[in-house]
């Protein structure tokens, strides 16, 4: 069995050194001795060719060659972009500006005429410039035919001018009165159906 050790007894006069003072007083004696040498410490030794690094155990540290593409104090196209930017980018350059402007009508309709007309009537489709809508009545269809030309200044003020050259308003569908294999002909139930 080992006897046990004893700690080493506190030295007044010699404190203990921690790690940061003795690094400082390695680096202190490595740029004495670089002095003694010639040479001048944090500099280049002037033996290796111009632009190179500092040797390194003989070796010659090459650095890299700067690009020329740096980004700089001010924004260019290499930083983060914002989305909204960069979809409305996409758009024009995919040239999908008409069908954009579309389904914003088609998502933004009560937005555009109001919610009493949006309760009543709604677009079902878009195709060739032509906006379809659908109301729930005779009434409003023959409402929304009158306001044709007060609802297509407002869709140019809201997706840009040219994107819908006209609107065609269908009324509620007709119930089928017919039953059976056989029909009489004639004016059939008194009422107007769009």
């Amino acid at each position: 069995m080992t006897p046990p050790t004893t700690p080493p007894p506190i030295d007044d006069e010699h404190p203990r050194r921690t790690g940061l003072q003795v690094a400082r007083e390695a680096l202190a004696a490595a740029r004495a001795e670089a002095r003694r040498r010639g040479l001048r410490p944090g500099r280049s030794s002037g033996r290796e060719p111009a632009g190179r690094g500092d040797p390194v155990d003989g070796r010659v540290r090459r650095r890299r060659p700067v690009s020329e593409e740096r980004s700089g104090a001010h924004p260019d196209e290499r930083d983060p972009q914002l989305l909204g930017p960069t979809l409305d980018r996409l758009v024009a350059e995919r040239g999908w500006q008409t069908d954009a402007a579309v389904g914003g009508v088609m998502g933004r309709w009560a937005v555009i005429v109001g919610p009493e007309v949006a309760a009543h009537a709604s677009p079902v489709s878009c195709a060739d410039g032509v906006l379809v809508v659908q109301t729930d009545s005779t009434a409003w269809a023959t409402q929304i035919r009158l306001l044709t030309p007060a609802l297509l200044a407002r869709l140019a003020q809201e997706v840009g001018a040219g994107t819908f050259s006209s609107v065609s308003v269908r009324g509620p569908a007709a119930p089928s009165w017919k039953k059976g294999r056989l029909s009489v002909r004639g004016r059939g139930p008194r009422d107007t159906y769009g």
